[in-house]
């Protein structure tokens, strides 16, 4: 049986600064691969004010990932920017379940969301 989709969208993307209350905001992509292959999954960041860019990442079967967007061992030369508001697309060659979660020290909150998928 397969579980996911190949197509997720995150249209609500944004590197929290960190808090009063020195609580470091971050936001990651967490993806789950429960196929027998790899997943090559080509990330795709849409900003409101510059042209999209993408880059890749793997995740072994039956193996979760977190991608941090402001690690550059994850997100490469295009780790996030503090405040910029972004979207994030995912494709993969193989279904996958995936979720966004951000910490948000100016509220001391922590949330996540599974986005739209296709």
């Amino acid at each position: 049986m397969s579980y996911g989709k190949k197509v997720w969208i995150f249209p609500d993307a944004e590197l929290p600064p960190q808090g009063a209350n020195l609580i470091p905001g971050h936001e990651s992509v967490i993806i789950t691969n429960v196929s027998d292959e790899t997943a090559v999954v080509k990330f795709t960041l849409i900003y409101t004010d510059k042209a999209p860019v993408s880059f890749t990442a793997e995740v072994e079967p039956m193996r979760v990932r977190c991608l941090r967007s402001n690690k550059e061992c994850d997100f490469g030369a295009y780790t996030a920017a503090e405040g910029e508001q972004y979207a994030i697309m995912l494709e993969s060659n193989v279904p996958v379940v995936a979720q966004y979660g951000r910490a948000e020290p100016r509220t001391v909150n922590f949330y996540t969301t599974p986005g739209y998928c296709e």
